[in-house]
């Protein structure tokens, strides 16, 4: 993906994916194309910059600092999400730090020219207003999982979301293009670490999963999404 306005190149739940071909074409006239190499810090937190970063390629972390100093994995984004709209609306110091985990494409779009934009292209402003509100959902999920939910189930949901967000069909199953460590994983779920290899291990065992060097294979969703105990995807 190198910035083109067709709607084939964006995943559908994606800021891009969202908008027309006009919009997205005025959305990706704002600002400039940067490259950031892997492990390159893109935004910090406790920074006071107020831009915005789209991403055009590539996969990025979000983290933060918890109470003992170390710090936790909060969500994945990939290319078609905008990452650091809340400084840019609110003015607030950043929340967290985005980390680029393999080299990608954004494009740095001005607050000043973003809040513009959102004000002459209302299609845009729902959408991110959309994108937001998204977010909220899936951080109050991942609350209501920790404690209504054993962790085989927490993991099993978790690996759905990522597929509907992140996944593409391949010829074993669908494909999570970003690559998870299992401490991530297990920050994303709200499990110990030992029990994310118990679960993964249990997962490959069962035929559900298929893990590699840069990618985890779903390889039967649908059973993938019962164990997660949630309803089957509509025909």
């Amino acid at each position: 993906m190198d910035g083109s306005a067709a709607s084939a190149e964006w995943p559908a739940r994606s800021l891009l994916g969202l908008l027309s071909v006009p919009a997205r074409r005025e959305l990706l006239g704002l600002g400039a194309r940067k490259r950031f190499e892997a492990g390159a810090v893109m935004l910090r937190e406790g920074m006071d910059d107020e831009h915005v970063l789209l991403l055009l390629s590539g996969f990025a972390k979000v983290t933060a600092t918890v109470e003992n100093g170390e710090s936790s994995l909060l969500a994945v984004r990939a290319a078609g999400d905008p990452v650091g709209e809340m400084a840019a609306m609110t003015g607030a110091p950043r929340s967290a730090t985005v980390t680029a985990c393999g080299p990608l494409l954004a494009r740095v779009l001005p607050s000043a020219a973003l809040r513009g934009l959102l004000l002459t292209v209302p299609e845009v402003s729902v959408a991110l207003a959309g994108i937001v509100a998204d977010r909220l959902r899936w951080a109050n999920r991942r609350r209501l999982d920790f404690r209504g939910y054993p962790a085989k189930v927490r993991l099993a949901r978790l690996l759905v979301e990522l597929a509907a967000s992140y996944g593409a069909s391949g010829p074993g199953g669908t494909v999570i293009g970003c690559r998870l460590t299992q401490p991530e994983l297990a920050a994303l779920a709200g499990v110990a670490e030992t029990t994310v290899h118990k679960v993964l291990r249990e997962l490959r065992e069962e035929g559900l999963l298929e893990t590699g060097y840069r990618s985890t294979v779903i390889l039967d969703l649908p059973r993938l999404r019962r164990l997660a105990e949630l309803a089957p995807e509509p025909p």
